[in-house]
């Protein structure tokens, strides 16, 4: 094997995993919310779960993607566990496209002279339209291109090994040889972390003859194992939901290899023969590609009559591990790789924090802030600000449309308006500044109408989809005039000689702090409103304008 060789293989397996890196995230950012809709409305039953599962990995070519979106809908409550496990079922019989693609177009053309014009387009597409989602679906149409010249480099460079490596000898093997190359399709798995690239890979070794049909089988037993790997890595860190759907992944991709490693010489009979009475030659891709559904399939149909029982075991094996107060729910790298869903998950866990944060203020406001619980829900809510931060970090480090990097400053900002409403409830619980209403003797009630507004101004954005929610900048406006009359009380008061200076001086600081406990409160929950406009939430437009630049 000389360095012109070497230089094919790994030059073509490099064009080979560019074009499948860039096909796969194109056509993920081009699906976007169409991603997300059609796993949202067809997964309301296992068997439409299977469905929308193969559908969308069929379109985007990526399993991964798939499992993201599950993990995030399970995680927001809005598919069951169940449901999700068909999506899964249907992710992957749509992996097995892959194969049917090279199979058809790989080998039954001329690669070289149909990849470039494909490259041309989709580099028009990226030049023409920058910003719009045309430029994604460029980004797909070139990664396919790369990725066919990168099969042809590769077919190329396996004739060329096919003289210098003679692996007739593990067919002496028998059965003992089907475990090392099922060991190799793992490990081609393992490595390139994209069960389809290894598939596709392995089918070109086949069609080139460096291995037979029943190695190429074996391999691509392999493959589905390896894809596993990927599910395992990726939950590492991540919430129990996520954990969960991985569970349930590498359990089915599992026992479909033991079920195609069992019937691997039937199958490949069974196949053939078919083909013969159809006519058709035994061209090795379509034998394997074939081989690849079936065994897919039949994954299916053993484990479906159990889905309810692998369900109820998952959700025992996690029975008793909970997550901590101050750890992410929604927040994990799984998510991430998908902007439109990262984004969802991000308002997610803001909302929860919102909710952390108005309760740590409404709990200090009901004991004048001297409950004991204020220091672990406050290390709970800085817990989760910072794991939201670094999302948001991680975040912006990919591709992102204008309009989700703006969503993004906008969660930053969000942050820093809870972080800052924590920050003063918890220096008033430790200063121990108390309403001192036997100062005020008779109009002790205003401090009363001031904290009730406050509490009020908490609950109504507690619930953006509620009809109070758009008059929020009203109680806000209240609250205000509360407080400024209370202000207005104490100075008065202490100019009058009614209240010492010091005691004056304390309760305008007590005061002006549960002010901007409040409005930092209400500042997030009308800014995280106003980061979805399209989820139906009441955020009518002169809301952030009135509220922060009139009032505040």
């Amino acid at each position: 094997m000389n360095l012109a060789l070497l230089g094919n293989l790994f030059g073509g397996l490099g064009l080979f995993l560019i074009g499948m890196r860039f096909m796969t995230t194109g056509l993920k950012q081009a699906a976007g919310k169409s991603l997300k809709k059609i796993l949202g409305e067809w997964t309301k039953s296992p068997g439409r779960g299977l469905f929308s599962g193969f559908l969308i990995t069929a379109l985007v070519q990526s399993s991964s993607a798939v499992t993201v979106a599950v993990i995030g809908f399970v995680n927001a409550g809005l598919i069951t566990l169940s449901q999700s496990i068909g999506v899964i079922y249907g992710s992957n019989i749509g992996t097995t496209v892959t194969g049917w693609i090279v199979a058809a177009v790989g080998f039954s053309v001329n690669m070289k002279a149909f990849a470039l014009p494909v490259i041309a387009l989709g580099a028009m597409m990226r030049l023409s339209g920058p910003t719009t989602r045309r430029a994604y679906f460029g980004d797909a149409f070139a990664g396919f291109g790369l990725f066919l010249m990168g099969i042809s480099t590769l077919q190329m460079a396996f004739k060329g090994i096919e003289a210098s490596i003679d692996l007739s000898s593990f067919a002496t093997m028998g059965a003992l040889s089907i475990p090392v190359f099922i060991g190799i399709g793992l490990m081609l798995t393992l490595l390139m972390q994209s069960s389809s690239a290894a598939m596709a890979l392995v089918l070109t070794a086949t069609v080139s003859g460096l291995l037979d049909l029943n190695q190429g089988a074996a391999a691509v037993i392999g493959t589905n194992i390896g894809t596993t790997s990927t599910a395992a890595l990726s939950v590492i860190g991540a919430t129990i939901n996520a954990k969960k759907v991985a569970t349930g992944h590498i359990i089915f991709n599992i026992i479909t290899a033991l079920v195609a490693l069992l019937l691997l010489p039937v199958l490949i009979k069974a196949i053939l023969f078919g083909l013969d009475l159809m006519g058709m030659h035994h061209e090795p891709a379509v034998v394997l590609a074939l081989f690849h559904t079936v065994f897919n399939f039949l994954g299916v149909l053993v484990l479906w009559p159990f889905t309810d029982k692998l369900v109820s075991f998952i959700e025992k094996r996690f029975s008793s591990v909970e997550d901590e107060r101050g750890r992410p729910k929604y927040l994990d790298n799984n998510v991430i790789t998908t902007p439109t869903l990262a984004l969802d998950a991000l308002t997610l866990e803001m909302t929860r924090i919102g909710g952390l944060t108005r309760r740590i203020v409404r709990k200090g406001l009901n004991s004048n802030f001297s409950y004991g619980a204020l220091p672990a829900d406050k290390a709970a809510q800085e817990s989760l600000i910072e794991a939201a931060r670094s999302f948001c970090a991680r975040l912006q480090a990919r591709p992102l449309t204008e309009n989700q990097g703006q969503q993004v400053a906008t969660a930053l900002r969000v942050l820093q308006y809870f972080r800052t409403a924590g920050a003063l409830a918890a220096s008033l619980e430790k200063k121990g500044l108390k309403p001192a209403l036997e100062l005020l003797g008779a109009d002790a009630d205003m401090v009363t109408v001031f904290r009730n507004s406050c509490i009020g101004v908490l609950n109504v954005a507690e619930n953006p989809y509620s009809e109070e929610f758009c008059k929020i900048d009203n109680m806000i406006h209240d609250m205000l005039s509360a407080y400024h009359d209370l202000k207005a009380k104490l100075l008065s008061a202490g100019g009058n000689g009614d209240i010492p200076v010091p005691e004056m001086v304390e309760q305008l600081e007590l005061f002006s702090k549960i002010r901007r406990i409040a409005r930092q409160a209400a500042k997030g929950a009308v800014y995280l409103a106003a980061m979805n406009p399209d989820s139906g939430i009441c955020c009518p437009t002169n809301t952030v304008k009135f509220a922060w630049n009139r009032h505040w």
